[in-house]
């Protein structure tokens, strides 16, 4: 098997993975807006109902995808392809794994916040399983971690978009901690000290 092929199936099943989590990710918001507001955080955070804040959304990220979705203007050697291959799968794959996970684990408490604001429901809990047990933002690191393989898989523009945008999770997750600081208190303050944002701790401590 030569090195294209195995980069074509590589590139299509990484496609493929993308719109699973899509899929899980738009349904969850679909159902997100059909339950009643809790607190909400930010100037944005009434937006976060209004299905016109998700058309445009989706107009301008496709649009982005669309028209940045070519070949960057660099050139590889077979052995430096080979090495960016292995490891953009390394991060890509699990990274949205890991974002499907988060998504799943999270249930009928999941819901989309951006940069400008953050809302929970009216009937919140404060979920610590699963994925959360390891790191505060599960969802998050899954997506920095498949923007950066998919740049390494892809190399196209639209992928470089995808790496670029990787500053604004750190933002909307600071959105996110202060309305969930201000609805949880105390357990929330003592699950931060007991778990990392991002990244999981290894060994004791």
């Amino acid at each position: 098997m030569n090195l294209d092929l195995i980069r074509l199936i590589i590139q299509w099943f990484g496609g493929l993975l993308a719109f699973v989590a899509l899929g899980f990710v738009l349904y969850g918001i679909w159902r997100g807006t059909r339950r009643k507001t809790g607190r909400t955080t930010g100037l944005g955070g009434s937006w976060l109902h209004s299905p016109w804040l998700y058309f445009a959304s989706a107009v301008f990220f496709f649009g982005i995808a669309y028209l940045g979705w070519t070949p960057l203007p660099l050139t590889f050697s077979a052995s430096t392809r080979v090495l960016m291959l292995g490891l953009g799968s390394l991060l890509y794959f699990p990274g949205m794994s890991l974002l499907m996970w988060g998504r799943l684990a999270l249930g009928n408490n999941y819901f989309v916040s951006t940069g400008l604001g953050a809302r929970l429901y009216s009937d919140h809990q404060l979920v610590k399983t699963g994925p959360y047990a390891f790191v505060r933002h599960p969802m998050y690191s899954g997506l920095i971690l498949s923007a950066v393989g998919s740049l390494l898989i892809y190399s196209t523009w639209t992928t470089v978009f995808f790496v670029c945008f990787v500053p604004l999770m750190f933002v909307r997750a600071w959105r996110e901690e202060m309305v969930l600081s201000a609805e949880f208190g105390d357990e929330w303050q003592e699950y931060c000290k007991c778990v990392p944002a991002f990244f999981p701790r290894f060994g004791k401590g």
